[in-house]
């Protein structure tokens, strides 16, 4: 098995996602309307990019901006029809309005996803207190990462968090690997790589003429060998 690091990029249909594999992306995240930060793709979406692609996909479960999980039946519906179309990993995370972890609308939707792997996403970095959300969330199925820049902010702000939790590694509730998105620039890599961080998100950076043109395989193949540097 391999050691390297992993890239992870977002991508909205077909074309980003032949473009993120053809430039070296280990995996990719599927999202639609990026304006809202991510909502869930439609079924017949997913299985067009599973088809193109051969790298692992992870779906994101989210129908409504913000952090809250909304219409958690309506979710929980769209999440069943994803599994039975071939979605076997996932993207999820929710708060309630104190900022605590979710854990009725995430439970609800572990019993549709039967073990699969996901990702808390970056929801942690807008919770009350990360620690206790990791540790809300240690024994869930399924969860063995969280997509996080350490700040709501974004990288910059976050790169002391993000630091002090990778020397947690293997603590309860810091098993999970850390996946750095969020604001992420290639001159953070030295940083992040010499606290032991391993994986790495991006989305805007893998489109250098913004959201509105496709993922460049280019942008992304220039990520793929400073990641491996």
């Amino acid at each position: 098995m391999s050691n390297r690091a992993v890239l992870e990029v977002i991508a909205l249909d077909e074309e980003d996602a032949v473009a993120a594999q053809a430039g070296g992306a280990d995996r990719l995240e599927l999202v639609t309307d990026i304006a809202a930060d991510g909502f869930t793709p439609s079924t017949t979406g997913f299985a067009t990019i599973r088809a193109a692609v051969d790298i692992p996909l992870r779906v994101m479960l989210r129908l409504t901006d913000g952090f809250a999980a909304g219409d958690i039946d309506a979710l929980v519906g769209r999440a069943s029809e994803l599994r039975e179309a071939g979605a076997d990993a996932f993207v999820l995370g929710f708060l309630t309005a104190d900022g605590d972890a979710d854990l009725v609308a995430v439970e609800r939707l572990m019993a549709v996803l039967d073990g699969c792997p996901w990702t808390f996403h970056r929801a942690i970095d807008r919770a009350a207190d990360r620690d206790a959300l990791r540790k809300q969330l240690a024994d869930l199925p399924g969860l063995d990462t969280y997509l996080t820049a350490g700040a709501a902010t974004g990288v910059d702000d976050g790169l002391r968090t993000l630091r002090a939790e990778a020397a947690r590694a293997g603590e309860p509730g810091y098993e999970p690997q850390i996946l750095v998105g969020g604001g992420l620039r290639l001159d953070h890599l030295p940083t992040l790589r010499a606290a032991g961080l391993t994986a790495f998100h991006i989305g805007g950076a893998a489109r250098p003429h913004g959201w509105t043109a496709p993922v460049s395989e280019s942008a992304v193949r220039a990520w793929r060998e400073a990641v491996d540097g």
